[in-house]
Formats: structure tokens, sequence, C-alpha cells
């Protein structure tokens, strides 16, 4: 409780809707979307309560000591940021199927947020995956774009060739490489 703020009343808010929607109360939607009915109204709350700072909704820190935090309205920004580059730099729509390769970098976290948000389906893997490994899941999976990193790129490049659905590639890092979109910068 001390980690957050010990913000009782917006975690209260919170639980009591939905225990509403339990106890038969309030209508349980026909559509439920976790980034926008979970992470954008603890946000407006956030906004609303305004007497204390806005509790971490995301908390990174690497081995190095670096860290990433995002309040619950900054998430929802970054998230419909990067929904944007899926949709519309990617082209990728409702149902379309993206395959995210990535250490668990901030990223990693942001995508899938945003493939919540847009309903595309997030297809995650290890970057412990071997080039055949990442062919066969383009290929089961029948997925339109792959984000990937810097290191794990050249594995994805391999099986291109043998992966007929893939349109797009988004790449996590700080460099460009051809063919490639760069995530960070689209964001």
């Amino acid at each position: 409780r001390t980690f957050h703020g010990n913000n009782r009343l917006l975690t209260s808010q919170i639980i009591s809707h939905y225990e509403s929607i339990n106890q038969g109360k309030k209508e349980l939607p026909e559509y439920f979307n976790f980034a926008s009915d979970v992470l954008d109204e603890w946000a407006r709350l956030e906004k609303v309560d305004g007497k204390k700072p806005a509790n971490p909704a995301f908390w990174w820190v690497n081995d190095e000591g670096k860290e990433v935090k995002w309040s619950f309205e900054e998430l929802g920004s970054l998230s419909r940021k990067a929904a944007n580059v899926l949709s519309e730099a990617c082209g990728l729509q409702r149902g379309d199927r993206v395959v995210a390769v990535l250490p668990r970098v901030p990223e990693w976290w942001l995508l899938n947020v945003a493939c919540m948000r847009a309903g595309i389906v997030l297809i995650p893997g290890t970057s412990q995956l071997t080039a055949k490994d990442i062919l066969y899941r383009l290929q089961a999976s029948k997925a339109k774009c792959i984000v990937t990193s810097d290191t794990l790129a050249p594995a994805v490049e391999s099986v291109l060739p043998d992966s007929q659905f893939l349109k797009s590639k988004l790449i996590v890092g700080q460099g460009s490489r051809d063919g490639w979109l760069n995530f960070k910068e689209l964001l």
C-alpha cells in the first residue's frame, strides 16, 4: 500500500464498480477492453483525485538500474500511440496477428496494451527463439507483423523468404535497419 501511495479511494472505486457488475446492479458490458475499460478509467480517477501524485501503472528497472516509470495516464497515451503505429504504419486491423520476439523491455508491455486497445492479437515469443522457431510461429499464426530487437532481426531476416503473410517488420532499438520500421521513432 505504501508503494502505491496508499490511495484507497481510487482502489475502492474500481473494486466497487466491478463488484456492482458481479452483483447484477450494473449491466455487464457487451464488449470489454482492458486498455480502455480499466487503464483509462484508472487514469481518469487519478486526474479527478488530483490530491496525490499519480500511482505508477508501470515500473521497470534493468540490471544497470535504469528505470522507466509510467503513470496510468502516460501508459494510456503511449499505448494509444503504439496502437496507431500498428494500425497506420503497419496497416494492421482488428483480428490481425503480430508476433513479438522481444526481451522484457518496456516496449514489450506497451505492445501488449496497444494490441488489446486495437483488437490486434499479440503472439509473444521469447528472445531465445531460433530462426526455425520464429518461422514456425510466423507460418502457423499467419502473422502480418513482427516486432523484434535489433539483435534478433538477423534471425527474422533469414526466414523472410518463407514468411508469405508478413507485411511489416518493426524493430525496437536505437538504430535503423533496411526494410524495417523503427518502433521508437514512429511512437
